[in-house]
């Protein structure tokens, strides 16, 4: 695609884990450098209690790992679809509606982007997941359009929206020399995508793309639910999750889960909850690792156990096991965690996402003999179990790698082209 001048318009990828912002110029990359001169912003707004501000990104996660007093927040799309969306949090001592959190968010990606460009934005594409909540058109339609009130908000005057695996599509289709069916396999914070796309250097000309799209589908499945079994199977039996109390019952799972859940994870401090912890304690069998949570939620340290869980999890893409240490909560305390541990827990997910890939082959009306390529793209697209999963329905197709963060936003930007100019 030959550019003559910048793009009106530019394309935001608000991700659950990280987001990028995509801007189509002259001979210079897509993605606009958010953060000390990477493309990526990591989603996460910690609230600095000491110095009375917000932070952002990889500031935010320094400031909270470096002990300042504060509410660290990740994740923040999970809200999208959710109950929570309509509540309210409490932020420096005050309320904050959780739409309002979001748009916070966002409006630090625009004027980042706008800083860069030296002009402002009032056109734009958001991507978005092909289901912001499974089997719920209306709680959907619901996510889609508060995300619509938010970028109105903050001055975007065109808003619209493209699903993110076919902006995935837009992205890889740059690089093709011949016509190919493309299935796009976009496995991210939050959700796992998948497109059937038909993709050729002639048809990425046309501004008109809806006969080549053949199928969308989705399940809300991400990198988010993966850390949570590691963290329930492989580090809260330390904490007392999955033992039994005294009536031979086992232990309450709520507030494990919520410990294990990012965007859940405040609740755990909550002076209601904690009541509810010490009541468990009592008829609880092992009281050692009771001890342990309560030391964790003093500390206030959920956040802490969460990047670690997920730092493991991405480790143990390349090792076959490794030793988490806990030397925070206890001294000689360690997780000794193992990649075939960590697929057995994750194996009922991964059969809803390779059920997913079934269906929409099925609604296609192809068979796996007619793709040519399967091009994985998103921040848990390279756990292995889950490459080995999809591999084995589509033998032999050909597999290709896009940028685990950035060919969304860069498919964004040029979808915002072609319809803003």
């Amino acid at each position: 695609m030959i550019l003559a001048h910048p793009a009106r318009a530019c394309g935001i990828d608000f991700g659950t884990s990280n987001s990028t912002v995509g801007w189509l110029r002259p001979d210079t990359d897509i993605l606009v450098p958010l953060e000390d001169g990477k493309a990526t912003l990591p989603s996460v707004v910690f609230f600095n209690t000491e110095e009375r501000r917000p932070a952002y990104g990889r500031q935010a996660l320094n400031e909270y790992l470096e002990g300042y007093e504060g509410r660290l927040m990740r994740s923040l799309k999970s809200l999208l679809g959710s109950k929570l969306l309509k509540s309210e949090t409490s932020v420096l001592g005050s309320s904050m509606p959780f739409k309002d959190l979001l748009g916070l968010f966002l409006g630090t990606l625009k004027t980042r982007a706008e800083a860069l460009a030296d002009r402002p934005f009032e056109s734009v594409v958001l991507g978005r997941p092909v289901y912001f909540v499974d089997d719920d058109e209306a709680a959907d339609r619901e996510a889609q359009d508060m995300l619509i009130q938010v970028a109105h908000k903050l001055g975007f005057k065109d808003v619209s929206f493209q699903f993110e695996p076919i902006a995935a599509a837009f992205d890889y289709e740059r690089t093709l020399d011949r016509e190919a069916l493309v299935l796009i396999v976009d496995i991210g914070g939050g959700t796992s995508d998948f497109s059937l796309v038909r993709l050729s250097p002639e048809r990425r000309q046309a501004a008109d793309r809806e006969t080549d799209i053949l199928a969308t589908g989705g399940v809300h499945i991400g990198g988010t639910d993966f850390d949570r079994q590691l963290s329930l199977h492989g580090v809260m039996p330390l904490f007392g999750y999955g033992s039994l109390m005294k009536s031979q019952a086992l232990m309450p799972t709520s507030h494990y889960i919520n410990l294990a859940t990012w965007h859940t994870i405040n609740s755990v401090y909550a002076q209601k909850a904690q009541i509810a912890l010490r009541d468990m304690r009592y008829d609880a069998q092992d009281t050692l690792g009771m001890d342990r949570l309560f030391k964790l939620i003093e500390q206030r340290a959920g956040h802490w156990l969460a990047i670690q869980v997920e730092s493991s999890k991405i480790a143990l893409t390349e090792a076959k096991q490794l030793t988490l240490n806990l030397d925070r909560i206890e001294s000689g305390l360690a997780a000794e965690l193992t990649r075939q541990a960590f697929e057995a827990s994750i194996g009922q997910l991964l059969d809803r996402i390779q059920s997913g890939v079934n269906q929409l082959l099925a609604s296609a009306g192809v068979t796996a003999a007619h793709i040519d390529t399967v091009f994985y793209t998103g921040g848990s697209s390279g756990i292995p179990a889950l490459r080995q999963c999809i591999d084995q329905l589509l033998p032999q197709a050909m597999k290709a790698e896009g940028d685990q963060f950035g060919s969304i936003g860069s498919g964004l930007a040029i979808e915002a082209f072609k319809r803003y100019g």
